[in-house]
């Protein structure tokens, strides 16, 4: 008798041709690749459904988010909190620097194998590159009807004549000085009048010029604060004035210039990260910027502050970087020797900034800065 093939069809039987046996039907292949990326996803996919690496490295998980937060939030960390002194501006002076705990905690987080890490990690990611990520690039182009430069030429500087020729060769139209001493003042004066015949100095602050300059004035940034200061003759605050004020007669019409040098800050153990000074200077300069008429300003100097610092929030409300608008990269200016903050600031209004960058180093323990701008 003729036996009967009972086998349903795909189950292999011997009379069911066609049916799928583990291999591939004839005429039909696989994309190159394709196993292998899919493989990969689906070992991701059980991977991550299991809860071991979601356990692991939470400490690391809680480490990313409170990074994240930190700079998110760093508005709202306060100032004058117990022995820290001002805290959200130390932490405001510094913030692009948080940045490098990303890739050490990356490292970390693939270390572990902590899935939940990984994944905490975009908070700081994301917010660093909002907050910076502009700054990566070059945002330069050519063009730029003035060159103005700045530099604080340092009151201990062991060279003043050297850092007078690097000045004088730099090309600038415009060049503000602080930071200047007495003694080294005719220094500054007989290395640049060659180049700028037009220069003025207030106090401890100057500004050469190759265009005429007018209606040239001290600005009050209010160093004394109290009676005793209210009681001091005029002299003898100009002798340590630190800001101007000026009109550079320029092809394109006049242009408002202030050169400033904001009070100091200090870290001392009893008061912590003092801004004192600073602040009180920094208020009492954005007054005077708000009360400028002219609508073409630029402002040059040592802020002692970098853009991010809520202490100059008055300031920077109303003038914006040439270099975050068209520097390549962060322009950090000091200390010289190993530059971890930008706090000597070129920021304009009324005018467009081409280009931006910082000049080699002097004898100065700052560098200096420069920006083409145009009308």
């Amino acid at each position: 008798m003729a036996q009967v093939d009972t086998a349903e069809p795909g189950q292999g039987g011997s009379g069911s041709q066609g049916a799928d046996t583990g291999t591939r039907p004839a005429g039909i292949r696989r994309a190159p690749g394709t196993g292998t990326w899919r493989a990969a996803i689906h070992r991701a996919i059980r991977i991550s459904s299991r809860p071991e690496p979601w356990k692991r490295g939470l400490v690391l998980a809680a480490s990313a988010l409170l990074l994240g937060l930190l700079m998110l939030l760093h508005a709202k960390i306060p100032n004058r909190t117990g022995g820290l002194g001002s805290l959200g501006s130390l932490v405001e002076t510094f913030l692009p620097w948080f940045g490098l705990f990303i890739p050490v905690l990356l490292a970390a987080a693939l270390w572990r194998r902590s899935a939940s890490a990984m994944v905490a990690l975009l908070l700081p990611v994301m917010v660093w590159l909002n907050l910076f990520g502009g700054l990566l690039g070059d945002k330069s182009h050519a063009g730029g009807d003035l060159t103005v430069a700045s530099h604080n030429v340092g009151a201990d500087n062991p060279d003043p004549a050297g850092t007078a020729r690097d000045l004088a060769a730099s090309g600038a139209d415009v060049l503000a000085l602080v930071e200047l001493t007495a003694q080294d003042r005719g220094i500054y004066e007989k290395g640049l009048a060659k180049t700028y015949p037009f220069h003025t100095v207030q106090g401890t602050v100057g500004l050469w010029s190759k265009l005429p300059l007018s209606d040239t004035r001290a600005v009050d940034t209010e160093m004394d604060a109290g009676p005793l200061g209210d009681a001091k003759p005029d002299d003898v605050k100009m002798a340590y004035n630190r800001a101007l004020r000026t009109t550079v007669a320029t092809d394109n019409g006049p242009l408002a210039v202030y050169v400033a040098h904001l009070g100091s800050v200090r870290v001392t153990p009893r008061t912590g990260f003092w801004t004192d000074s600073r602040d009180r200077n920094a208020q009492a300069l954005a007054k005077a910027v708000a009360a400028e008429q002219n609508e073409r300003v630029v402002l040059l100097g040592d802020l002692n502050g970098t853009t991010d610092d809520r202490a100059l929030t008055g300031i920077t409300s109303q003038l914006r970087s040439t270099q975050d608008t068209a520097g390549d990269g962060f322009g950090f200016t000091w200390p010289a020797k190993f530059p971890v903050a930008r706090i000597d600031q070129i920021l304009v209004r009324g005018v467009e900034p081409d280009s931006s960058w910082v000049l080699p180093a002097t004898g100065s323990d700052h560098l200096p800065v420069a920006a083409g701008i145009s009308w």
